[in-house]
Parts: structure tokens; C-alpha cells; sequence
């Protein structure tokens, strides 16, 4: 999605991807005892083949250096890449309790949904709010993600694009790359 693109783009939420539900329940299954959180990235509905106006959930970014215990997660602000096509957050709740707490509201600032995974994690637990903490209703959408795009995997070349450094390359890696400009 282009700057352009992504300035005038739909602000509806559809849904979510179904394939992107099933990662994050995967996901904070796999963190648990420990919370686990991610932000939302959405996708136009036409361009997933949709014939509807609006977006549909289908990327999770995990912030490198996030940490996590029981009770909370803790992410590095510094760390979250400044991405228009951010939409929202996710998190779970080890203990199954599916409100927000006080300090998930705190966090409930980037974007206009939220959801909260609880244990253990099924199809049926999680919920979704706006950012006021209200419950919202959202759609899980069985849509194909596209083709040849990692939705759920980032790598440091991809960080420091979004920071504005460089990535360290190895030797191979910088030859490689050299070679290709050559």
C-alpha cells in the first residue's frame, strides 16, 4: 500500500482474517503462562478480492524487545514503528478474563480496535473493543491472504527500514546484495 493509499484509505473495520485469528491464539497459547501482544495491521477488502469498502485485519507485529510476565506486557514505545497501516492492538489475558483492565485501557491509544485472547485459547475466546474499552463486534472474515508476503514475520532489515538505519548484513549477505547492484 502506497502513501497515498494509505492516507485516504477506508477507516471501517470489517474483520479479521481467520488465518490471522488462529496466529494469535496460537501465539499467546505458546506465551503462555506469560501475556502475550502484538499491533494490528489491516488490509483493504478490495484488495484481498472483498467486494466491500473497509478493512480487514491481517498482520500482527510483535515488537522486537517486548517483555512479558502473568499479569502484563511491556513494550519498547521507542521500538513501534511510526506504520499508517496500523490499526489496533491484541493481547492476552492468561487468566481468561476477557475485559480490559485499567492499564489496557492506557494502551488502547494506537488505533481503533483491541482485542484481548484469554486461556486456553480456543475459537470462542477472545473479544474485541474500541478504544474507550467498549465491546465491538468483529467479524472473523475467510479470506485468502496474499501470495509471496510474509504476513508474520519481520526481519532486522525490516526494523531498520522503519527506523531509518542500516541492517547489519554478514559477509555473504553484503556480497549477495553488492553482486546484485554490479
Amino acid at each position: 500500500m502506497g502513501l497515498f493509499d494509505s492516507l485516504f484509505r477506508s477507516s471501517e473495520i470489517l474483520g479479521i482474517a481467520e488465518e490471522t485469528l488462529e496466529f494469535a491464539l496460537e501465539a499467546s497459547e505458546d506465551a503462555h503462562p506469560n501475556e502475550y501482544m502484538g499491533f494490528l495491521r489491516g488490509t483493504e477488502a478490495s484488495d484481498l478480492g472483498l467486494d466491500r469498502d473497509g478493512l480487514v485485519i491481517t498482520d500482527v507485529l510483535v515488537i522486537p524487545g517486548t517483555t512479558s510476565n502473568p499479569v502484563s506486557a511491556t513494550v519498547k514505545t521507542n521500538m513501534i514503528p511510526n506504520d499508517r497501516s496500523a490499526i489496533g492492538s491484541v493481547h492476552s489475558h492468561p487468566n481468561g478474563v476477557l475485559q480490559p483492565s485499567a492499564e489496557d485501557l492506557a494502551t488502547f491509544t494506537r488505533g481503533d480496535v483491541h482485542i484481548i485472547l484469554g486461556a486456553p485459547y480456543r475459537r470462542t475466546d477472545w473479544q474485541a473493543f474500541d478504544e474507550e474499552g467498549q465491546r465491538r463486534s468483529l467479524e472473523v472474515i475467510d479470506v485468502a491472504l496474499p501470495e509471496g508476503e510474509e504476513f508474520f514475520h519481520f526481519d532486522q532489515a525490516d526494523l531498520d527500514e522503519q527506523s531509518g538505519g542500516t541492517a547489519h548484513l554478514d559477509d555473504a549477505e553484503f556480497d549477495a546484495r553488492m553482486g546484485d547492484r554490479q
